[in-house]
C-alpha cells in the first residue's frame, strides 16, 4: 500500500516529501526533516529559527524596525502611543528617558485576553443567543396552535348565532390572520436579527482562534476584545397573542357584539447578560390554575395571609389576634395584639420576624421571641399596608386620621427605621393614590417597581424605585366580570407577575411587569378573595372572605 495514501501515515517532510519529520521552521512555517535543514537555511541562517518539531511556533515573530531595518522590535514605548522599537532606538535620543515595556510581556497578556475572550464567547455569550433563538422559534412554532384556539373560541361563540352572522365571522378570522402576519414578521424580524449576530459571534470565534493559534505579534496585540458589542443583548421580544371577547348576542347591534379582538400587543424590554451567570428560569403561565389545598382559619373576614415556609403561614381576620396555621390546618400559635382592632397588613422582615400595622395606635410592630416591641410611632399619620423590600428596607402606606393625603414612604431597614424617601405626588403635583382612609396594600415588584391596590381609585398604581409613576391599571373588560374593579390586596412573584385580588368579582386578576394583563384566576371555586401572597414555590395562598385560604398552582 502506498504509505502516502493510507489513512495511518504520519506528516513527512514539506521538501523532500518521503522523510518523517523532526524539525520546524518558525519563520517560514515548514514541516522540515534533518537532512533538509541544511538546505532550507542555504540562504542565510538569520533568515530562519529552526526548533524541534514538538516546539514548533514557539518563537515569536517580531516586527522589523522601521529605523533600523536589521533589527527586531523587541520593546514597545510607553510615552510615544507603544510604538515598536528595537535596542538601537531605546538608545537614541529620541526615546530618552522613555519608558519602555517588553513585547513579549505584552503578548502574553493579549494571549490570555484572546483565551478569556474565546472562552466568554463559546460558553456564556453564544449559548445565550442560542437560547434566545430557540424561545423566538419556539413562539413562531405555537403560532399556529395559540391562534388556533382563538378561531375555535370564535367558532362555538358563532354556533349560538344566527347564520347571518357568518359573514361577520369570516371577517374577524381575516383580521386574525392579518395580525396573525404581523405577528409572525415581528418575531421572524427579532429572530432573523439574531440570527445575524450569532452568525457573526461564529466569524469572530473562527477569527479569535487564528489568531490564538498565530505567534505573530502585530495581529495579536492590535487585538481589541469584542465581548462588550455582543454582551449588549438586543431587547427581548414579548409579542402577546391578541384575545377574543365574545359578546351576548343583539341583532340590531351584530358586529359590535359579537366580539372583539384585541390589537397585536409587542412588549420589548432590557434584557441583560450576566457573565459567567446561570439565566433564571422563566416559567409560564397554567391554562388551568390549580387547587393544591384548602385551609380552614375559622376567621370571619379573612384578609391577610403570608407565607413563613412550606409548611406554615400567618393568617388575620375580623378578631384582634394573629394566628400561624400549619399546611394541614392546624392552628400551631397565636399571638395577641394590644390593639382593639385588627392589624391592617403583615409582612416578615430578613430575620424571619413579623411585622405588623396597626391604625388604631398608629404604630409598625415587630414580634421577636414571642413578644412585640414598637418599631414606629406615627402622630399624624395611620399605617396601613406595608411590605419588605429586597434589600430590606421596610414600605409603608399610611392616610391622614381626616383622610385629606395619603402617601408610601420607605424606611431603612426594619430595626432603626430611618425614614428615606416619601412618594406621593405625580410629577404633575397630582396625588398618586386616592385619600380615604381603606387599606392600600403594598409590594415590591423584582425589578424594583412599587405597587400598590388602590381599591378607592379602583386601580393598581405602579411607580419606580424613584417614586415616579410607571402606569395605572384599571381592570380588563369582560362580559363574565360585571362589578367595577376593586384591586384590595397586591402581590407579585419570582417571574415579575403582579397578581392582584378583584372580591367584587370573585377573580384574580394577573398582570405583566408592563401593567399588561395576561390573565384571570377565576376558577378553583374562589369566593370574594381577598389577601394574596406568593409563596417561595411560586404557588398563590389566597384569603376567602369567609375563612378559607385556597394555595393555587398557577405557573408551570
Amino acid at each position: 500500500m502506498d504509505p502516502h495514501k493510507s489513512a495511518q501515515d504520519v506528516p513527512r517532510c514539506d521538501l523532500c516529501e518521503t522523510a518523517l519529520i523532526h524539525n520546524y521552521c518558525d519563520f517560514c512555517h515548514v514541516n522540515l526533516c534533518k537532512p533538509c535543514v541544511v538546505d532550507h537555511i542555504s540562504d542565510g541562517y538569520d533568515k530562519h529559527k529552526i526548533v524541534p518539531f514538538k516546539e514548533r511556533r514557539s518563537t515569536l515573530i517580531y516586527p522589523k524596525c522601521e529605523t533600523h531595518p536589521h533589527k527586531n522590535c523587541k520593546f514597545q514605548c510607553k510615552d510615544c502611543n507603544n510604538i515598536f522599537v528595537c535596542s538601537s532606538c531605546m538608545a537614541s535620543e529620541q526615546h530618552g528617558r522613555h519608558k519602555f515595556v517588553e513585547v513579549t510581556e505584552v503578548f502574553k497578556t493579549k494571549k490570555d485576553d484572546i483565551k478569556n475572550d474565546t472562552k466568554e464567547l463559546k460558553n456564556h455569550i453564544s449559548p445565550t443567543y442560542e437560547e434566545i433563538a430557540c424561545d423566538l422559534e419556539n413562539q413562531l412554532a405555537n403560532l399556529d396552535g395559540g391562534y388556533e384556539k382563538l378561531t375555535k373560541t370564535m367558532s362555538k361563540q358563532g354556533e349560538q348565532w344566527h347564520s347571518e352572522i357568518d359573514i361577520i365571522i369570516n371577517n374577524m378570522k381575516t383580521e386574525i390572520g392579518e395580525i396573525k402576519v404581523k405577528h409572525r414578521d415581528i418575531l421572524q424580524k427579532h429572530l432573523d436579527e439574531i440570527k445575524k449576530i450569532q452568525s457573526l459571534i461564529k466569524e469572530t470565534l473562527h477569527a479569535l482562534r487564528k489568531i490564538e493559534k498565530s505567534n505573530e505579534v502585530s495581529p495579536t496585540i492590535e487585538y481589541s476584545s469584542v465581548t462588550k458589542k455582543f454582551s449588549k443583548l438586543p431587547p427581548k421580544v414579548q409579542v402577546s397573542l391578541p384575545t377574543f371577547i365574545p359578546k351576548q348576542i343583539d341583532r340590531e347591534k351584530l358586529y359590535s357584539l359579537f366580539g372583539q379582538i384585541t390589537p397585536l400587543s409587542t412588549a420589548t424590554e432590557e434584557n441583560v447578560l450576566l457573565l459567567n451567570q446561570s439565566n433564571t428560569s422563566i416559567k409560564e403561565l397554567l391554562d388551568e390554575p390549580e387547587l393544591i389545598a384548602t385551609i380552614q382559619t375559622g376567621y370571619r373576614k379573612l384578609r391577610i395571609v403570608i407565607s413563613i415556609n412550606e409548611e406554615r403561614i400567618w393568617t388575620s381576620g375580623e378578631i384582634n389576634d394573629i394566628k400561624c396555621f400549619n399546611i394541614r390546618g392546624s392552628n400551631v400559635q397565636t399571638i395577641e395584639t394590644d390593639s382593639e382592632k385588627i392589624p391592617n397588613d403583615m409582612a416578615i422582615d430578613s430575620d424571619g420576624h413579623l411585622l405588623y400595622t396597626s391604625g388604631a395606635t398608629r404604630t409598625v410592630n415587630k414580634v421577636k421571641n414571642g413578644k412585640t416591641e414598637e418599631l414606629i410611632r406615627f402622630l399624624e399619620w395611620k399605617p396601613v399596608g406595608l411590605c419588605i423590600t429586597s434589600n430590606g428596607n421596610l414600605l409603608v402606606t399610611m392616610n391622614t386620621e381626616d383622610e385629606t393625603q395619603s402617601k408610601v414612604v420607605r424606611y431603612s431597614g426594619s430595626t432603626a427605621c430611618t425614614e428615606k424617601q416619601t412618594i406621593q405626588f405625580d410629577s404633575n403635583g397630582k396625588p398618586l393614590y386616592s385619600r380615604d382612609d381603606k387599606i392600600k396594600y403594598i409590594t415590591e415588584n423584582r425589578n424594583n417597581d412599587i405597587c400598590v391596590a388602590d381599591s378607592e381609585a379602583g386601580a393598581v398604581v405602579v411607580v419606580n424605585q424613584d417614586g415616579k409613576l410607571r402606569w395605572r391599571y384599571t381592570g380588563h373588560p369582560s362580559v363574565t366580570k360585571n362589578e367595577p374593579f376593586e384591586p384590595y390586596c397586591i402581590t407579585t412573584d419570582g417571574q415579575s407577575h403582579i397578581l392582584t385580588s378583584d372580591n367584587c368579582n370573585d377573580c384574580i386578576h394577573i398582570l405583566d411587569q408592563n401593567g399588561h394583563f395576561l390573565r384571570f384566576i377565576d376558577n378553583c371555586d374562589l369566593r370574594e378573595p381577598f389577601g394574596l401572597y406568593v409563596d417561595n414555590n411560586n404557588n398563590l395562598l389566597v384569603c376567602e372572605w369567609q375563612g378559607n385560604v385556597k394555595k393555587i398552582k398557577y405557573l408551570k
